[in-house]
């Protein structure tokens, strides 16, 4: 088991590292980063004072090792346009957008797994086509559409529930809901079709042949089984509502992550958006071990691989 963490370890480093390459260039790459931070109307003399101020008139090489050691030691820069630290900024929005993923990976797994083991338990049945039904109709439906959606049936026309800011916990039923429904239909396919394999392998024939409950064949053999790739995908859905709930966010009124990218991009705001790309990279990175570390503990087999 220590190897298996130890070399998933080295592989979650080596992609960090590289990402934090990608981050650092495409900031770069897209332009001249003085000149946007400066502004349409800035004058040369003022373009060529921020290059020097920000260190953009040193070579490549420099400054991403210069930048790579702040980031070392928890300095990510100063946001030239909130006229405040980076990681001050980051801590203000970042609690909004890690409280929304929780909420909206939890809304659903416990939406699509028990949908997923029903339609395989009840194949070609009305609760395996009810089951897809929902799959086809949370891929069809934009994320943006079904927030509004929500909006205007829970809060306008009911009146049960906040639509924008985030005061309180009800603030986020909505958001989570809107960004949790966009990740059902992959996980319910993706247990549909592992129990589906799961309930036809030879250990679970086994286990029933032995006179096990229903409960504990289905729960114990066919659905740890089948939950491998599933964890693999909620760690990647997770990560990708970390990093991608802009449009959600935005909806709501909600000053998280992506909120702050967006806003940063419209106004060069370059410190902010490239520790916002390496943040979310590290996001990624990390839950993607995290899978790797659960898998592992759940089947042994993946651990000797």
């Amino acid at each position: 088991m220590l190897r298996f963490l130890v070399r998933r370890l080295l592989m979650t480093v080596l992609v960090v590292a590289v990402t934090s390459v990608v981050a650092f260039s495409l900031v770069h790459l897209s332009g001249d980063p003085a000149a946007a931070m400066a502004g349409e109307g800035a004058s040369p003399a003022d373009v060529e004072s921020v290059r020097k101020t920000y260190g953009f008139d040193r070579p490549l090489p420099e400054q991403y090792v210069t930048w790579l050691k702040r980031v070392f030691e928890g300095d990510f820069g100063r946001s030239h346009y909130l006229r405040a630290s980076v990681a001050q900024v980051l801590a203000d929005h970042a609690p909004i957008t890690i409280t929304l993923g929780a909420l909206a990976i939890a809304f659903a797994v416990l939406l699509s797994i028990p949908l997923g083991v029903l339609a395989a338990l009840y194949p070609n049945t009305l609760v395996d086509r009810l089951a897809v039904g929902l799959a086809v109709g949370g891929q069809a439906v934009p994320s943006f559409l079904f927030a509004l959606l929500l909006i205007y049936i829970f809060g306008v026309t009911l009146r049960v529930l906040p639509i924008s800011g985030s005061g309180s916990w009800a603030h986020f039923v909505l958001p989570a809901i809107a960004l949790g429904y966009y990740a059902t239909p992959a996980i319910m396919r993706l247990t549909r079709s592992g129990m589906l394999d799961a309930l036809q392998s030879d250990h679970v024939r086994t286990a029933r042949a032995y006179g096990l409950p229903a409960w504990r064949v289905i729960i114990k053999h066919a659905l740890r089984h089948a939950m491998i790739p599933v964890v693999s995908l909620i760690a990647v859905q997770l990560g990708f509502m970390l990093g991608g709930s802009i449009v959600i966010e935005t909806v709501f009124a909600l000053k998280g992550v992506g909120y702050l990218a967006w806003q940063s991009i419209q106004r060069s705001d370059i410190e902010v958006i490239q520790a916002i790309l390496l943040l979310i990279a590290a996001a990624y990175a990390l839950l993607t071990l995290a899978a790797d570390v659960l898998n592992g503990a759940i089947d042994p087999r993946i651990r000797v691989g």
